[in-house]
């Protein structure tokens, strides 16, 4: 873009000086799970300009949820994607459609209906599931972000060729530094997101918090 058409009073003046996403940021992207991943992947692409953004998730906010999820007190009780939706608009006007649900295999392809790219941030192998049966029904792209039980290892996959991992005991939230971890692989989403909607090309991603090491390549046809 222009430098001299650029409006330094906009909100993402910066995305679009360096990486205009005006030609995708109306792209509707469906975000499943609004807690560590999801919650913060939905701020960071409501910050970088993506305007029709949908978040599905039947979980109400927690005390414990403050500490690594952009919840406020205030907010303890309600839902989590209806809080989420109130914050990104009065944050940047971004419009966020909040779903109170719990998406299943019997709901996920109605719920997942109208996006053009789905994200899945569930915590469960069987929701993760569901999605993965519904975005290769509806042959919509998806995007499956998550991390180890211990905390230490993220990765985000696409379809096709996903497979749930198995639901562990551990709770990773329960890891002292779940945010930063979170923050970071929210991060490569976006990424990953911006990239696929701008250039078709999905790339994946992987880190390994112990010796912070990030491999992110495009996924081999």
């Amino acid at each position: 873009m222009n430098g001299d058409r650029l409006n330094p009073h906009s909100p993402f003046f910066h995305e679009e000086r360096y990486a205009p996403l005006a030609a995708v940021a109306e792209r509707q992207i469906t975000i499943c799970g609004a807690g560590a991943l999801g919650a913060n992947l939905g701020e960071t692409l409501a910050r970088m300009g993506f305007q029709h953004l949908r978040v599905i998730d039947h979980d109400r906010v927690e005390m414990r949820n403050l500490s690594t999820q952009p919840y406020l007190r205030a907010e303890i009780g309600a839902p989590k994607a209806r809080a989420l939706a109130a914050t990104l608009y009065r944050a940047v006007q971004a419009r966020l459609d909040p779903v109170v649900a719990m998406l299943t295999s019997d709901n996920a392809v109605e719920l997942l209906q109208g996006s053009d790219l789905i994200v899945d941030t569930f915590d469960n192998e069987a929701a993760r599931a569901a999605v993965s049966a519904a975005s290769r029904a509806l042959s919509v792209p998806c995007l499956h972000v998550g991390f180890s039980a211990d905390g230490l290892y993220g990765s985000g996959e696409w379809e096709p060729g996903y497979k749930p991992p198995r639901t562990n005991t551990g709770d990773p939230c329960d890891y002292p530094l779940t945010r930063p971890f979170a923050v970071l692989l929210a991060a490569l989403a976006a990424r990953a997101v911006a990239d696929f909607l701008r250039q078709q090309i999905a790339y994946t991603f992987e880190v390994t918090w112990n010796d912070l090491r990030i491999v992110y390549s495009p996924v081999q046809p």
